[in-house]
């Protein structure tokens, strides 16, 4: 039954890839009929198992297409010994009768001579034999195609005769690759002569860190021959998984073919996702030689696995996704591709942020898990993926990698995937339960930050736990939360003054659950009085004239001031107000540059960012750059530039010792432009930075932030989406109180605001949710309700933003119901009871 299911699969998938060969075939899902849309081998392979589901129409082939899957084991079934019978006027004939049993190992030049052998009489299962032989066996797949000296031009002209095109399969020849990791035994390394078709010296000599000792340009040249044969194809399949079992490594070709995915490929997986580290570094690095388009083909490959085992079982929280063995193998495997997109990319490992000098304060009072005898929890520090030590680089060393990072993420995955458990498995770090948080590429945003919001939740959950001990232990009654009571006319004064306290007095504190209460108003924080007060915050601390950061009207974003007047402390704080906003999933409406995200996760700024911290300047340097005349003589700058401080006054500063005195050269222009651009982004701000870092890691110094998150993807958390997409929002809304979807007041809510202007709709956005950005996601990732609040009445709509709740009253009519609403957004500011 399985074998025949297995059958129809691979029928529908050639049906939708190839066709049946009748030009006039009506079957709309198939490849031959007139108005069928192509599809790549993805979702051709997805749609067949949809297709076998259905039990949709299968064309029956036309007589011009070949018969596949019937041929090997009809051509395995006769000719024992075709090739011997044969009278061939070949050197060599009388050592390849037999069906060649003298045969152990290949090498490319024995391969191409049993291969024209066998072709002479049309007659390849000799072939198939040595072929399943030897990708059968773990010893003689390791001796085979070792490296030699390299073949002259008229050696491969020789070998490959005419058929010079390549079609490189980076997957077999990148396996057979590692199949030699680990190969410097005198077994592997020092192989007999095969016949007097053998390569010769088979010696391998010391390898460099991305060498191997495989001739991975011998195998994709022979693969290029044999895989065009459907019979040879069939042999390294069941070859193959007789193999899997029983070695860690195997040779394979085609593994994107739907044929593969059922046990050939998920063996495959298993056996490369157990290699040891540094063999998966060493694929890696080899990984990184290859094109863009060799990477994103191993790319879809494992993706393909991944999604068609996601699909074709269902997973739920009973059955966990993080058990399925393929699932988990490929992901792994896909983590190595990743790697080597990151090395393959354009790096930059040199341009580090130093480290704070003075170690994170941390609390004077004991811990829970000090009082229990145990260590502290963050003395482990942060999360680092051993295959990132292993190869000396991070995610954010990569500039541009060779395929965009959204090309790794699964989202057939991520919908399957409980991240309340697979959270749990990230943070016990079991070898029995593997969790995909520790392959962040492969998560969409949202599913980071919820994990992240899981991580933080607990976090306040253990804080809490250990005051009511302290309240237990000492005495005292010592407060759950991080309590903070502001006036609104002093909300500066009041906020930072109160965590500056509690930044030197008992850090711990600020990973409490934040709660805030406003002088003189009755509103109960359950989180939208926080989203207020992180606005009115933000507001005030951006505020220009208070200087602490200089706002470009062009690109309509801030910079630190360099000539503030604020001592660091402030800048401390600032850091300190941005942690706590992601530590409790609250959005602030920031502008800052990337180059500030980039630097927040330990990666200076260059020149490139330029591009966007200061357009202006950054186009300057560039035809700085580009001049093709003498910049000495037309241009006559030095290295000494001007700036203004705070009162618009200018300044001179030297980017070398007597700048003023160096002229910038054709020849030194690209040390000026880089120490401009570090000057700049970097020297001339580094004790605001220092500061403002120093305040951000005292919230985020133990959260998996960095380790689950690109720079881009912080700038998500913290600001949010500036994309608002209100039909998403009307989708996912629920209603309460007797509206429903269908009623006739709730029609015209929504045809009344999507008449509302963009600033109108962010005003209503930000008196139902207390923010004007969208979450993580998007809109359609807000959950609001919309209730209804009495029968027509003069009453203006009300919120509670804590819980993204309109009261909305039934009005009698949309004119007065748009009325109402406009007034309401308008004027709204402050938290009563009702």
């Amino acid at each position: 039954m399985r074998a025949a299911a297995k059958h129809l699969i691979e029928r529908y998938y050639h049906q939708l890839t190839e066709g049946c060969g009748n030009e006039s075939c009506s079957n709309s899902w198939c490849a031959s009929s007139a108005g069928f849309t192509r599809m790549d081998n993805n979702a051709a392979a997805v749609k067949a198992l949809e297709l076998y589901k259905l039990n949709a129409k299968l064309c029956d082939p036309h007589p011009s297409k070949k018969v596949t899957a019937s041929a090997h084991l009809e051509s395995s079934a006769h000719s024992n010994s075709a090739c011997s019978n044969r009278k061939l006027n070949h050197k060599d004939v009388h050592s390849v009768r037999d069906n060649f049993k003298d045969v152990n190992y290949l090498t490319e030049e024995k391969v191409y001579e049993i291969l024209n052998i066998c072709g002479e009489k049309e007659d390849y299962s000799p072939l198939i034999r040595v072929l399943g032989r030897v990708f059968s066996s773990a010893e003689g797949l390791v001796q085979s195609f070792r490296r030699s000296k390299p073949h002259t031009k008229e050696e491969l002209k020789s070998l490959q005769g005419k058929d010079e095109d390549k079609d490189e399969d980076e997957k077999e020849s990148a396996a057979c690759s590692a199949t030699a990791m680990e190969e410097d035994s005198p077994a592997s390394s020092s192989s007999s002569r095969l016949g007097e078709g053998s390569s010769g010296d088979n010696d391998v000599q010391k390898l460099g860190p991305d060498e191997v000792s495989v001739d991975i340009e011998a195998v994709r040249r022979v693969y290029e021959r044999l895989l065009s044969n459907e019979k040879i194809e069939a042999a390294f399949l069941n070859a193959l998984v007789y193999l899997s079992p029983n070695v860690e490594l195997m040779e394979n070709s085609n593994l994107h073919s739907p044929e593969y995915l059922e046990i050939a490929l998920p063996q495959f997986c298993k056996a490369m996702s157990k290699l040891p580290l540094a063999a998966l570094a060493k694929l890696a690095r080899l990984w990184s030689h290859y094109s863009t388009e060799q990477i994103r083909r191993m790319v879809e490959t494992f993706q393909q696995l991944i999604t068609y085992k996601v699909i074709s079982n269902e997973f739920n929280s009973r059955n966990l996704v993080n058990d399925d063995d393929a699932v988990v193998a490929s992901t792994k495997c896909l983590k190595i591709v990743y790697y080597a997109n990151v090395l393959g990319g354009d790096l930059d490992t040199e341009h580090n942020e130093d480290e704070d000098e003075e170690p994170l304060p941390e609390s004077s009072e004991l811990t829970l898990q000090e009082l229990l005898g145990e260590e502290r929890r963050n003395k482990k520090g942060p999360r680092v993926d051993p295959l990132e030590t292993e190869l000396g680089i991070r995610t954010n060393d990569c500039r541009r990698p060779l395929i965009a990072f959204e090309e790794f993420v699964n989202e057939p995955l991520n919908e399957v995937l409980e991240m309340d458990k697979d959270y749990t498995f990230f943070k016990v770090e079991t070898e029995n339960k593997f969790s995909f948080m520790t392959c962040p590429f492969i998560l969409n945003a949202v599913t980071k930050n919820l994990g992240l919001y899981y991580d933080n939740r607990i976090r306040m959950y253990s804080e809490r736990r250990i005051t009511v001990l302290y309240s237990l232990v000492q005495g005292q009654q010592l407060n759950p939360y991080l309590r903070l009571k502001v006036r609104r006319d002093h909300i500066i004064d009041d906020a930072l003054v109160r965590l500056e306290m509690i930044a030197m007095e008992n850090p711990a504190d600020l990973k409490k659950q934040l709660y805030v209460e406003f002088e003189g108003e009755q509103g109960v924080d359950e989180g939208g009085v926080s989203k207020e007060f992180f606005q009115l915050v933000v507001e005030e601390i951006f505020n220009p004239d208070i200087g602490m950061f200089t706002y470009d009207e062009r690109t309509k974003l801030f910079w630190f001031n360099p000539s503030s007047l604020e001592n660091e402390g402030q800048y401390t704080l600032i850091g300190i107000v941005l942690g706590l906003a992601i530590y409790n999933n609250c959005i602030l409406d920031v502008h800052f540059p990337m180059v500030v995200y980039r630097k927040l996760m330990g990666k200076k700024g260059t020149f490139r960012d330029l591009a966007d911290a200061n357009p202006v300047l950054y186009q300057s340097l560039k035809e700085l750059l580009e001049y093709e005349g003498s910049v000495e003589d037309d241009m006559m700058i030095t290295f000494q530039i001007s700036e203004t401080d705070l009162f618009g006054n200018p300044l001179m500063h030297d980017l070398r010792e007597n700048g003023d005195k160096i002229p910038v050269t054709n020849e030194n222009r690209k040390e000026f432009v880089a120490q401009y651009a570090e000057y700049m982004l970097n020297k001339s701000v580094e004790k605001q930075f220092k500061a403002f870092r120093r305040g951000f890691h005292m919230v985020t110094n133990e959260s998996p932030l960095k380790y689950l998150f690109r720079p881009e993807e912080i700038e998500l958390l913290i600001c949010g989406s500036r994309n608002l997409d209100f039909l998403a929002l009307e989708e996912t809304t629920e209603y309460d109180g007797g509206y429903n979807r269908d009623s006739r007041i709730i029609k015209e809510f929504w045809e009344t605001l999507h008449s509302f202007g963009e600033e109108q709709k962010r005003l209503f956005l930000q008196f139902t949710t207390g923010t004007d950005r969208a979450p993580v996601g998007g809109l359609g990732k807000l959950k609001m309700i919309i209730a209804k609040n009495g029968p027509d009445t003069d009453r203006l709509p009300t919120s509670h933003t804590c819980f993204n709740v309109l009261l909305l009253p039934e009005y009698n009519n949309m004119e007065k119901l748009r009325e109402r609403l406009l007034k309401a957004i308008t004027y709204a500011k402050g938290f009563g009871m009702l």
